[in-house]
Order: C-alpha cells, then structure tokens, then sequence
C-alpha cells in the first residue's frame, strides 16, 4: 500500500480530544489521527439513510412530549382548584368570616407548600 503524505493544522480543542482518544485507546496521536480520518471518509461516503421508521418515531416522541406538557399543565390547575376547596372549606368550617382576597392568599401559600414538598428528592 503506497502511503501519501499530508500536513494538517488543527485547532487546540481538536489536537486534545485527539490525545485523549488516543490514550484512551492505548495508541498513538497519529494512528489515532489516521482512524479519525479514514472513519470521516467512510462516513461522509456511506451516510445513514433517513428511513421512515425514524420519522415516524420522532413524530410520535413530539407528540407524547406534547401531550406531557398538557397532562402537567392539567395536573398543576388540579392541584391549584384543590388547594382552594381546601382553604374555603376551613375557613367555612371555622365560622367564615375570611374575605376572597384572604381565602385567595392562603390558596396561594398551601399551592406553594405543595408545589415545594412535589419538588423535594426523597
């Protein structure tokens, strides 16, 4: 096999992702420079081929993070109706008396609460 000789410049990130595969792989910055490029030209021969199967496939992980972010948005209102049949019933229980904009400033702190221990790692 007749070898051709090349000069190559690259830049600082390049030169030290090249070391450290090298010694990861236990070969020299050149050798491994020369897997880099032959594995750049096959790849820029043969590239993979978009077939419809990964299409479909990322439409539908789409659709189910769209469909997350609506459960979420539904499970949040939920939390937010519970908290304030919750602070009207207590305050109904111990003889009213509390104005809207009370009953609607504990709805907030008891959504907060939750919304704080739903959000603690166990």
């Amino acid at each position: 096999m007749t070898l051709a000789r090349h000069n190559i410049r690259l830049p600082a990130a390049i030169e030290k992702a090249l070391h450290t595969l090298a010694e990861q792989q236990g070969i020299s910055p050149y050798a491994m420079l020369q897997r880099s490029v032959e594995a750049g030209i096959a790849a820029q021969l043969n590239p993979p081929v978009a077939d419809d199967g990964s299409r479909e496939l990322i439409v539908e992980v789409a659709s189910i993070s769209t469909r997350l972010a609506d459960i979420e948005r539904l499970l949040d209102r939920t939390l937010h109706t519970a908290c304030a049949a919750y602070c009207y019933a207590r305050s109904a229980a111990m003889g009213g008396g509390k104005s809207d904009e009370v009953i609607t400033a504990e709805t907030q702190r008891a959504y907060d609460r939750q919304r704080a221990t739903a959000e603690e790692r166990p």
